[in-house]
């Protein structure tokens, strides 16, 4: 099978106690009266790791 061009999106969590990161978000969004909308998506993006690669096939 050959690989064609294409984007691999690879989502994990971080290597930080997440209990400790979103009790602090959610203080924070508390303390800075976010809404939720805003305060949730930010906080997933501080605890996943998220990594986004091009690859394409060697010519």
């Amino acid at each position: 099978m050959v690989p064609r061009a294409g984007v691999s999106v690879d989502i994990c969590p971080r290597d930080l106690p997440i209990a400790l990161i979103g009790t602090a978000g959610g203080a924070l969004a508390l303390w800075a009266d976010t809404p939720a909308e805003i305060a949730v998506p930010v906080a997933l993006l501080i605890v996943l790791d998220i990594r986004v690669r091009r690859w394409r096939r060697p010519t």
